[in-house]
């Protein structure tokens, strides 16, 4: 069975569709929430579901991330997870943090990656004409929103669509994508996943 520790910052729905999906005959299960936020709507949803959590908050560690993640992996190396899963996590890692999980860090982005790395992919997919946006499931290198891509779920752009509405399509689209990526990882298929 596969340990998954995931990373958030937020409200944690992906964490959510991630932890609810790990029951049965699913290859993992979750072992730790941890975000950078203390006051994260995830962590008490994942202490409601019973998962471990812990938070180590970025802000007073100033710009020195090296700093902030020396705190982070202590909780994050206890727990002793083989798989990381970054599920909402609004920190830039330094490439010697995610060398610590090459080959097992797992993220979701809202863009069908190469297009739109960073942040305002929906906004930038409207403005940009495109006539689909979608999400990435990559596993996660050095290189920002880069790595090999397991998996893509597409939606229509619609004429009267705002960042707002893409948003909010695309994320359903995520709640799905994530934990089939997940899923096939966890049993050692690195195949993609296309929805």
């Amino acid at each position: 069975m596969k340990r998954v520790a995931i990373l958030i910052s937020g409200g944690g729905s992906n964490m959510i569709a991630l932890a609810e999906s790990m029951v049965g005959d699913h290859p993992a299960r979750p072992v730790l929430v941890a975000s950078n936020d203390p006051k994260a709507g995830g962590l008490v949803r994942a202490a409601a579901m019973g998962i471990p959590t812990a938070a180590v908050d970025h802000r007073p560690f100033g710009g020195d991330r090296a700093a902030f993640e020396a705190e982070l992996l202590r909780p994050l190396l206890a727990a002793e997870p083989d798989i990381v899963c970054l599920a909402g996590f609004m920190r830039v890692l330094t490439p010697a943090f995610v060398a610590q999980f090459e080959g097992r860090m797992l993220n979701i982005h809202p863009s069908l990656l190469p297009k739109y790395q960073g942040l305002h992919t929906h906004a930038r997919a409207i403005e940009a004409g495109d006539a689909e946006a979608g999400c990435t499931v990559h596993e996660v290198t050095a290189a920002l929103d880069d790595g090999p891509i397991l998996g893509q779920s597409r939606v229509p752009v619609m004429p009267d669509d705002t960042p707002a509405t893409l948003a909010e399509r695309v994320l359903r689209q995520e709640h799905q994508l994530y934990p089939a990526c997940l899923r096939r990882f966890a049993a050692g298929d690195r195949r993609r996943v296309d929805m």
